[in-house]
């Protein structure tokens, strides 16, 4: 019944789902662009739509009491962004321990125009071998959606290259603050 309601809910907000199941049961999500607060609750009612008990990560400063327990239960996974936690490792342990999961990240790390992506996303996607579902929320169109899946090859240009390509054309609510799709090059 969630799944339903939320679908209607979209629709009659003016809102388009177009996705391609996961191809495997576990993987990691980029959503790009990540412009605008907005972004959040549009990504959340998809995931309802879906009925899919997808995984996020968020800064940790947002899970603070009163709210913080809802968002873990929403699927939340705080990170602290301000100093190195071990978080790659952390996750690929999840992963391993879990029998489905996909997690959603925002590689822009921020709302704010970027001039480079965070590399956690790859670097997890290499470690534990898993594939890259390329998510978006395009306002120019009013469509949420996952249509391209890509296996990372070790090739970061290579497969950024694949990952502009995708994302080509999608508009976040303002598009002055789309991150630039390259991975930081002081990462390896």
């Amino acid at each position: 019944m969630v799944p339903r309601l939320a679908r209607s809910l979209m629709g009659l907000l003016g809102w388009k789902v177009r996705v391609v199941p996961p191809p495997v049961p576990k993987g990691i999500l980029i959503v790009y662009p990540h412009t605008s607060n907005w972004d959040f609750l549009a990504g959340y009612m998809t995931k309802l739509a879906l009925g899919l008990p997808l995984s996020w990560v968020g800064k940790d400063t947002i899970f603070r009491w009163p709210v913080a327990g809802l968002l873990r239960r929403m699927g939340g996974i705080p990170v602290n962004r301000r100093e190195r936690t071990g978080l790659t490792e952390r996750l690929r342990a999840e992963f391993a321990r879990r029998d489905w999961m996909w997690l959603a990240i925002a590689p822009e790390g921020t709302r704010a125009h970027v001039p480079h992506l965070r590399s956690g996303f790859y670097r997890l996607a290499l470690a534990a071998g898993l594939p890259i579902g390329l998510a978006f929320i395009d306002y120019s169109t009013r469509t949420v959606g996952i249509e391209t899946y890509l296996v990372p090859t070790g090739d970061a240009e290579a497969d950024m290259a694949r990952i502009r390509e995708a994302y080509a054309g999608k508009v976040g609510k303002r598009p002055e603050n789309a991150g630039d799709l390259r991975l930081d090059p002081g990462r390896d």
